[in-house]
């Protein structure tokens, strides 16, 4: 039997060799300090961690004072969020919070929590495609809010927004800009030395490090107050003793993610469209998510009609496919996804939409696995729907 193919790299990736090799005298006795400890151990262990803090900030653009290690991308959005909610009551200025309708369910929520601490939350709506409507966010910052926060690549679709016109017209507003980067580092250009934002979210597990690591890129610390509290590490805005190997790992991942970029992004690009083109042959009545907007090289979002996306899921699987029905967060959820729902995508459609995401292992013979399985696993779903009454 052949091996299973790996398309489901927007939801996590494997760690990269290079990158393992990097961390693994962290996790052993020869590198094994607390990093605010003053003896050798722990200055072996500091060196490490800003080694990793310089290799994330050259890869993005920043200074290293800039980089605070967090968890993952979910803590650093809510570090984002909230905190710059927590900074604006501190100001005495408006606590009001921006966000798209489709942003990650941890900003989303987020910014629903912070209603709980009386700020104001407003969503912008997206066009078809799920690109910004620029004239809703001239208008809501209007209201002064003390963030805004868009996600540069969608996570289940693959949209690239606008984030430079955006950042204009935040910064002439004189908003906080928050960016979750999460799915757009390495895979578009990312340079914080040409754009006016205050805080970018960066993931690990996204770009071959582990699970459990990120960053949140803070360019201007009056921004933000903490949300969790201790000592005095990462200049209090994150306390706590920091995880060395993941910072390690994250370091390294970024300077591969960065070096290859412009190549990995054509690279997938061209397999995206080699898949794309292959299913169009055998099922053209698919339907392309977000096709009329600018797309990331590695994401590509299906509505298959007279389908179901679990039933879908599940057969692909046995075929020796793997990919998702949009955000891993969703998972098990009878609803459709709330970023297809806020594209004014029909409820069944949304329901039978499936999401191919490639990465670094991604072969043009996985390519080309998944263009032979697919259509036979798109007719037994549908025999199985016109069986069972569905379709």
């Amino acid at each position: 039997m052949n091996n299973p193919v790996y398309l489901d790299y927007a939801a996590t990736t494997p760690v990269r060799p290079e990158v393992l090799e990097a961390m693994l005298p962290y996790l052993r006795a020869e590198t094994f300090g607390n990093p605010s400890s003053p003896h050798q151990f722990g200055r072996a262990a500091r060196a490490g961690l800003e080694k990793a803090r310089h290799e994330v900030a050259g890869a993005v653009g920043a200074n290293p004072n800039q980089v605070i290690f967090m968890s993952g991308g979910t803590e650093a959005d809510n570090l984002a969020i909230i905190g710059a909610v927590l900074a604006a009551k501190e100001r005495g200025t408006n606590a009001c919070v921006v966000v798209s309708a489709l942003e990650h369910k941890a900003v989303l929520a987020a910014a629903h929590h912070v209603v709980l601490l009386g700020a104001e939350e407003i969503i912008l709506p997206v066009d078809a495609d799920g690109l910004l409507d620029l004239a809703a966010l001239s208008e809501a910052l209007t209201h002064c809010p003390s963030v805004v926060s868009v996600m540069w690549v969608n996570n289940e679709v693959g949209v690239i927004q606008p984030i430079p016109a955006i950042a204009e017209r935040c910064c002439d507003a004189g908003a906080t800009l928050h960016i979750d980067a999460v799915q757009a580092f390495g895979k578009v250009p990312i340079s914080l030395e040409e754009l006016p934002c205050t805080l970018l979210t960066l993931s690990g597990h996204k770009i071959g490090a582990p699970k459990g690591i990120g960053a949140l890129i803070v360019r201007d610390r009056k921004a933000i107050d903490a949300i969790i509290h201790g000592g005095g590490q990462q200049y209090g805005l994150r306390p706590g003793t920091e995880n060395v190997a993941g910072a390690v790992a994250l370091g390294k991942a970024s300077v591969l993610a960065a070096a290859e970029q412009a190549t990995e992004a054509k690279r997938l690009s061209d397999l995206r469209t080699r898949l794309l083109d292959g299913i169009r042959a055998a099922l053209p009545d698919v339907h392309v998510h977000g096709a009329g907007a600018p797309q990331a090289p590695h994401i590509l979002n299906l509505g298959i009609p007279q389908t179901d996306s679990e039933a879908m899921l599940m057969h692909l699987d046995l075929g020796g496919v793997a990919a998702s029905s949009g955000s891993a967060c969703n998972t098990g959820s009878v609803e459709p996804s709330h970023v297809l729902t806020a594209m004014g995508v029909p409820r069944e459609l949304a329901l039978c939409s499936i999401r191919f995401s490639l990465g670094h292992g991604t072969t043009a013979d996985d390519i080309d696995r998944v263009i032979h399985t697919l259509p036979g696993v798109v007719a037994k779903v549908r025999q199985l729907g016109v069986v069972l009454g569905r379709v």
